[in-house]
């Protein structure tokens, strides 16, 4: 449900097309006003974004600058300057689908577990496509590297690097239009989904987001099964209690589902933390050494902490990783199942499989595995 009152605005790709075309115009001596029309691609609809500058670089290359509006929505890209280099080239006769490169420049991130290609998504790569050729020639083609100078500074306060994306930012976003939800309209629409959900199964699968979803879909998981909670787990897990439902697996990135064992059910770092402090409690519980539990509170992230651990077990070919995330996967089973029957007397089966960074499996409880291999989420 979107809050009317909200103003919508548009997602990173969307400036980076129209900064595009406004440097492909400049080079072909067409008249650059204030603003350049994108056709969205998606939805169908074609809009007028405003141009900040642009300026011919050298002969056959042209940078242009538009400023990212995502509207309403919380977004740490608001008001960053999207700049696009375009570089045209002439030839007797050029192959269609040669005709336009998309590159990644400064702020562009880095995609580690892709053979090092740029994060620039399938979305950004069709609108580019499709605004730019209509204003090519058979015998042109372009090169299009995208820079965003903030890109390296905003990354740090993201999750990308977790999910194997350095030094920048993604080109996301799987539509032209950045709509804003409020928190409560957001919660709204994930119950509604649920208790559809909870009509036609009785078991469900909560993903934190994109990552564990097409994860879970990759591992034979029945995608009409899932469910994408963002940071609202506490909620959509009672909500799964009044409505009866008889399984639930909890498929997700390690640094947000090892909240649940502390007792965390919003997951949100604005809310609260604790993540290394339950990682160490875990150690603790299984007897890890204490010299390697103090550096272990002092790793930087939880998958610093994770690779400290792995490390250790390949040096002494021992099975602390698993140990400790085993113990942390038990608890979450057993603090979500608590929390369920305490806000709704309703016994919910819980298990969970976590992974990491490179998204592989790191651990998955008792449950999950039965769970997975009974096929009761397939």
């Amino acid at each position: 449900m979107i809050n009317e009152s909200l103003r919508s605005g548009y997602t990173l790709p969307v400036f980076a097309c129209a900064s595009a075309i406004a440097a492909l115009g400049h080079l072909q001596k067409k008249d650059i006003n204030n603003t350049v029309s994108v056709d969205l691609i998606k939805p169908s609809k074609v809009v007028d974004i405003p141009i900040e500058q642009v300026a011919k670089i050298s002969f056959n290359s042209a940078l242009a600058i538009t400023r990212s509006d995502p509207g309403d929505n919380l977004d740490l890209t608001r008001n960053t300057p999207v700049w696009v280099l375009v570089e045209l080239d002439k030839h007797t006769q050029v192959d269609v689908c040669k005709q336009i490169l998309v590159k990644g420049g400064e702020g562009i991130g880095i995609q580690v577990n892709n053979n090092g290609k740029y994060a620039i998504y399938s979305y950004a790569k069709k609108i580019l496509q499709e605004n730019l050729k209509k204003y090519l020639k058979p015998t042109e083609s372009i090169i299009v590297t995208i820079i965003l100078p903030q890109g390296k500074k905003l990354a740090r306060r993201t999750s990308n690097e977790s999910f194997g994306v350095v030094k920048g930012l993604s080109l996301l976003g799987t539509t032209g239009i950045s709509r804003p939800l409020t928190a409560a309209n957001q919660l709204t629409a994930y119950q509604k989904e649920l208790a559809a959900k909870a009509k036609q199964f009785n078991s469900l699968v909560f993903c934190l987001g994109e990552n564990g979803l097409s994860l879970a879909i990759k591992q034979g998981i029945n995608p009409k099964k899932v469910i994408k909670t963002a940071n609202w787990l506490g909620p959509l897990l009672v909500a799964a209690g009044f409505q009866k439902v008889a399984y639930i697996l909890l498929f997700g990135y390690h640094g947000k589902l090892i909240k649940l064992a502390g007792g965390i059910f919003h997951t949100h770092n604005n809310l609260a933390d604790g993540r290394l402090e339950i990682l160490v409690a875990h150690g603790v519980k299984m007897g890890y050494p204490t010299i390697r539990l103090q550096q272990l509170l002092k790793s930087s992230t939880t998958d610093n902490g994770l690779k400290l651990l792995q490390d250790y077990d390949k040096r002494m070919e021992s099975n602390w990783t698993e140990k400790i995330y085993q113990s942390i996967a038990q608890t979450i089973d057993q603090k979500s199942r608590a929390y369920i029957r305490k806000h709704t007397n309703v016994d919910v089966k819980i298990g969970s499989v976590l992974f990491g960074g490179d998204r592989s499996i790191i651990v998955s409880s008792n449950y999950g595995k039965m769970i997975m291999s009974n096929e009761v989420c397939k």
